[in-house]
C-alpha cells in the first residue's frame, strides 16, 4: 500500500505544516528522506506539536499566510514542489461561527491561492488537496456519504469546505489537467492522536479535563462519527499523491474514514478514553445549546479501497490507547515525543490486518 522510499529526495510544499496533520505529515515525509517545505502560520500554542516533534530545523518552515497570493508565490518558487499537499485551513466548527469571515477567506480564496500557485509553478506534478468528511449536503442519513454525493454545508466551516472542493474541480478543469498535473481531494473522518491541543475537540477536551482531574464534560454524546487515528488519513494522502504521480487516472475525490463498526458515538469515544487513561477518570453530558453540527456522519471508503487496495489498519480502541500513549509520554518526558512519533509510525505500518482489533 505505501512505499516511503519513493519519497526520498522527493520536494514536497505542504501547507498547514505546522498544525496537528501538518507536523505528523512533515515527519513521516522528513524520515522517508524527502526534502520538505512547510508554508503555515505560526505554530499555536505552548508547546507546540511543531515543536515538540523536532522537525523545524530538517525542514525549510516559511511562516506566512495563504489568505497572502504573493507571500505563497513566493515560498512555492523557493521549493520548487514535484508533489504539494494543501492542509492549511481554519478547522473548527465552532470558531467557524464566531469568525465566519476568516474562516471563508483561509478555507476559499485560501485554495484559491494555492491552486494558482500549483498552476504557475513549473515542475509540479501531484497535488492533494485535505478537506473534509463535513463537505457533503447534511441528510442525517444512515449509509455513508459516497464521493457522488452532492456538496452542500450547514456551518460557515462545512460550507466554505465544500466551496474548496468546487474551486478545486474548476482548477482541474480549466487548468491543471490540462497542464498534466494531477489532483485529489481527500475527505477525511474525524482524526484524533497524540499531539492535537485545538479546543473544542472531544480528545483534546478529554485529556485536559484528566490532567486538571475534573470530569470530562461531552456536549454531543449521541452525535456518531467516523473517528480514526491520524496516521490513517496521513498514509491515505501519501498513498493518493504518489498514485497520481505515477498515473493520473487515479486522480479524483476520495473519502478516508473508518471500518462501519468503528464508527461511534461520542460518548463511547469517551469512554474508550476514560478506560485507556484509568484512574477513575469519567465523563459526563454538558447541556449546552452550541451551534448545529450534524447528528450522524458515515464515509463510505469504497473507492479508495477499490482504487488502491486501501483498509484501515488501527480500531478505534486502539487510536484511543495511542494517543494516550503519546500524551503519558509528553506528560513524562517531552524529549521522548519524536521517538514515540518514530515508534508509533512504525507500529502502524508493521501492523497487519490480523492485528486490527474490534471494538
Amino acid at each position: 500500500m505505501w512505499d516511503l522510499d519513493w519519497y526520498r529526495g522527493k520536494r514536497i510544499l505542504i501547507t498547514g505544516h505546522t498544525g496537528f496533520k501538518g507536523t505528523w505529515l512533515c515527519k513521516i515525509l522528513l524520515d522517508a528522506g524527502a526534502e520538505v517545505t512547510g508554508f503555515a502560520l505560526p505554530p499555536e500554542g505552548d508547546p507546540s506539536l511543531f515543536d515538540l516533534a523536532a522537525v523545524r530545523t530538517r525542514m525549510r518552515s516559511i511562516l506566512g499566510d495563504i489568505r497572502d497570493l504573493e507571500q505563497l508565490k513566493a515560498a512555492f518558487d523557493a521549493a520548487r514542489p514535484e508533489l504539494v499537499f494543501h492542509l492549511a485551513a481554519q478547522p473548527i466548527v465552532r470558531a467557524s461561527y464566531e469568525d465566519p469571515v476568516r474562516t471563508f477567506e483561509t478555507n476559499v480564496m485560501g485554495t484559491v491561492h494555492v491552486c494558482e500557485c500549483v498552476r504557475t509553478t513549473p515542475g509540479v506534478r501531484s497535488f492533494l488537496n485535505v478537506t473534509t468528511d463535513k463537505v457533503y449536503e447534511d441528510r442525517e442519513q444512515d449509509r455513508g456519504y459516497r464521493e457522488t454525493d452532492p456538496l452542500g454545508g450547514h456551518d460557515p466551516y462545512a460550507t466554505s469546505k465544500a466551496c474548496s472542493e468546487l474551486v478545486t474541480q474548476s482548477y482541474v478543469r480549466s487548468f491543471l489537467r490540462g497542464q498534466g498535473i494531477a489532483v485529489s481531494t481527500v475527505r477525511a473522518g474525524n482524526v484524533i492522536g497524540g499531539g492535537d491541543f485545538s479546543r473544542d475537540r472531544i480528545v483534546p477536551d478529554c485529556i485536559r479535563a484528566a490532567v486538571a482531574g475534573r470530569p470530562i464534560l461531552v456536549r454531543n454524546p449521541r452525535s456518531i462519527r467516523p473517528y480514526q487515528h491520524v496516521l490513517e488519513p496521513l498514509f491515505a494522502y501519501l498513498m493518493i499523491a504518489q498514485g497520481q504521480y505515477k498515473d493520473d487516472g487515479l486522480s479524483g475525490a476520495y473519502n478516508v474514514g473508518p471500518d462501519d463498526h468503528d464508527v461511534i458515538t461520542t460518548g463511547r469515544l469517551a469512554s474508550l478514553f476514560c478506560e485507556s487513561w484509568g484512574g477513575g477518570v469519567r465523563w459526563e453530558t454538558r447541556g449546552e445549546d452550541g451551534p448545529h453540527e450534524a447528528s450522524v456522519l458515515r464515509l463510505d471508503c469504497s473507492r479508495l479501497e477499490r482504487r488502491f487496495g486501501w483498509r484501515p489498519r488501527w480500531d478505534v480502541a486502539t487510536a484511543v490507547e495511542k494517543t494516550v500513549e503519546w500524551t503519558r509520554t509528553f506528560l513524562d518526558s517531552p524529549a521522548d515525543v519524536p521517538r514515540c512519533m518514530e515508534r508509533q509510525i512504525g507500529e502502524f505500518l508493521d501492523c497487519g490486518e490480523e492485528a486490527r482489533g474490534r471494538v
